[in-house]
């Protein structure tokens, strides 16, 4: 997330009012959320490579692979002569988006280990320049501990949500065993049935308590959202500390690597999703730093902002599938928001990491059963027809939750 000083950031947006040339498509609403005079979020993706990175190809494979992805890779955000934000085509030069850093040579692994990550955090906080299509690539050849380079793409969240831009990563890829093979991933969909006439009139009564409960969920959800956004504050702790201007200081990005097949023995075992796995070591990493070493049981109310993607699919779509007309799957920003509230420890001393998963499963799965997050979108659109992306931004999406 990048949120500049405010007047730093109007000037950005406001110097791009044009009124010529033609405009590719409007700009949804909420990438207008994402990059407007108060705030600016980007993506930020590294890829590990196992073998040293030559970076002579790059802007031919840019031209030819990456820009004719989307049209937004190759367009200003601008406002047209009625103020309405729009996607406008332009000629892209792409050496001005590819970065390669110098560091000191012939340092060890763990010294470029360092230098990565404080690279990381320098382009966090840096803005990507508005007069030019909103993304970079910072291209490192120096062996780190877990690869021989990396690749670094810096993607403004209003070209795309994770799945979009995950999509056109992926259609950048070929299959090793046959590139001419297009990129398949298992499907999630299963075999459709016809049930009987008894059977559909035994799922209709079973499904009238969860019906009840999903409704009851939706006005608690959406009534909890509100309170949140407006009224309820967090507590203050180790990673809030309530003091203003919180936003505008720096920051530090760390990794920390785990074994995706102890992650699939996890949610094999508990019969739980890849994202319930992640989520509850989250939750429970988040608990044990907001400890702080103390021996006493800090258990601060803390809430975390969760992203549900809100397609209903079942598995992998290709970039043609999301761009094409009327798709099942389009292209941008789809998802809402979750409000969870972080589970707490129940003894400092035997913390099981297991029950977090659990908990974290529990928490998630209740606020799916809900609409809370498609009556959040429908008030979010109204507050932005009536006070414009900014205001309803930070009236709604802006919660008290500082880190």
């Amino acid at each position: 997330m990048n949120i500049g000083s405010e007047a730093q950031n109007r000037n950005m947006v406001n110097e791009l009012n044009v009124d010529e040339g033609e405009y590719s498509e409007p700009v949804s609403p909420t990438g207008q959320y994402f990059n407007s005079s108060e705030l600016s979020i980007c993506v930020l993706a590294v890829l590990d490579s196992d073998i040293p990175i030559d970076d002579s190809p790059a802007l031919a494979l840019l031209k030819d692979v990456f820009l004719p992805i989307n049209p937004r890779f190759s367009s200003l955000m601008v406002k047209d002569e009625n103020g309405v934000k729009q996607w406008k085509k332009v000629e892209v030069k792409l050496e001005d988006h590819v970065n390669i850093p110098n560091f000191p040579p012939g340092l060890s692994p763990e010294s470029y280990d360092n230098h990565l990550s404080n690279y990381l955090s320098k382009i966090a906080m840096e803005q990507l320049p508005h007069n030019r299509p909103l993304w970079n690539i910072h291209i490192i050849k120096y062996p780190t501990s877990n690869a021989a380079g990396n690749l670094i793409f810096k993607l403004h969240h209003s070209l795309g949500d994770g799945f979009s831009l995950m999509g056109a990563l992926l259609s950048c890829l070929q299959r090793a065993d046959n590139p001419s093979v297009p990129l398949t991933f298992p499907s999630l969909t299963s075999a459709p049935t016809t049930p009987s006439l008894s059977l559909k009139t035994n799922c209709i009564f079973k499904n009238i308590p969860n019906v009840l409960w999903s409704a009851f969920n939706t006005v608690s959800d959406f009534g909890w959202s509100l309170l949140k956004s407006s009224y309820v504050e967090d507590d203050i702790s180790l990673i809030r500390s309530g003091g203003p201007g919180v936003e505008f200081k720096p920051i530090v990005v760390s990794t920390m690597t785990f074994s995706l097949d102890h992650i699939k023995q996890i949610k094999t075992k508990l019969g739980v999703t890849i994202n319930d796995v992640i989520t509850g070591i989250i939750f429970f990493g988040t608990r044990l730093y907001m400890q702080g070493g103390s021996n006493k049981l800090n258990n601060e109310n803390s809430t975390a902002l969760v992203l549900l993607n809100t397609r209903n699919i079942g598995g992998y779509k290709s970039v043609k599938e999301m761009v094409k007309p009327n798709p099942e799957s389009a292209w941008g920003n789809q998802f809402g928001f979750l409000h969870v509230s972080l589970p707490g420890l129940t003894t400092v001393q035997s913390c099981k990491p297991l029950d977090f998963v659990w908990k974290a499963q529990k928490l998630i799965q209740r606020k799916r059963n809900s609409r809370a997050v498609f009556l959040t979108g429908q008030l979010l659109e109204c507050l932005r027809k009536f006070t414009g992306p900014e205001v309803c931004y930070f009236n709604f999406m802006i919660y008290r939750f500082s880190i």
